[in-house]
């Protein structure tokens, strides 16, 4: 978090939190919500102003109740997420994940691949949603052990129940980790520890 920012919580710590005034889509964007319609589904508009996303990413965190905010100064401004607390995606070097904040992924603990097709992680820093631009090649690096079987060959695989859990190994993580097929939205969410659409208490 930004210096300047604690330096404001410490002058101001008792300013209200608010809600339904930004958003995360499933690509990684962030989206201002003028009428403060987030927690109703409106679309807002995106942010493309580098200083402003590059600001809201370094003060991004999440409180105790799996509520992500961007700490605005002295101000609290939870977001609504529209599929995980971070967008994955490969990082420029092709080994390893990077966020959408640009935090390189250190470790991960558990993957998680939906009913819809969608993979999701489980990572030190948090829960995220493999950017869909990227989910053909990070598939093709998970390999099922023992054995090192191509993901992709196990889920082509009929006789595979559609709700296995598989020990898997990707080549820029040590270690395996269990990778659970099948999983709802309701699931990801528990999983993965957080609150899509906070509201006021």
């Amino acid at each position: 978090m930004d210096l300047s920012v604690k330096q404001a919580l410490a002058k101001w710590p008792n300013v209200p939190a608010v809600y339904g005034w930004l958003s995360l889509d499933e690509r990684g964007r962030w989206h201002i919500h003028e009428q403060g319609d987030a927690t109703a589904g409106g679309r807002g508009d995106p942010i493309t102003n580098p200083q402003i996303l590059a600001f809201i990413g370094r003060n991004y965190v999440a409180d105790e109740l799996g509520r992500w905010y961007f700490q605005n100064g002295p101000q609290r401004v939870y977001v609504r997420l529209d599929a995980a607390p971070y967008v994955l995606r490969r990082a420029d070097t092709g080994q390893g994940l990077i966020t959408h904040t640009d935090v390189a992924v250190k470790t991960i603990a558990g993957w998680w691949l939906d009913d819809t097709g969608r993979l999701y992680a489980q990572t030190d820093v948090g829960g995220g949603l493999i950017d869909g631009r990227d989910l053909a090649s990070i598939l093709d690096q998970l390999r099922v052990m023992p054995g090192e079987t191509a993901l992709l060959e196990a889920l082509g695989d009929e006789n595979s129940p559609p709700d296995a859990i598989w020990q898997v190994n990707h080549a820029a993580y040590p270690g395996t980790v269990p990778l659970h097929n099948g999983a709802t939205a309701k699931d990801i969410k528990q999983q993965l520890d957080f609150i899509a659409n906070p509201v006021p208490e």
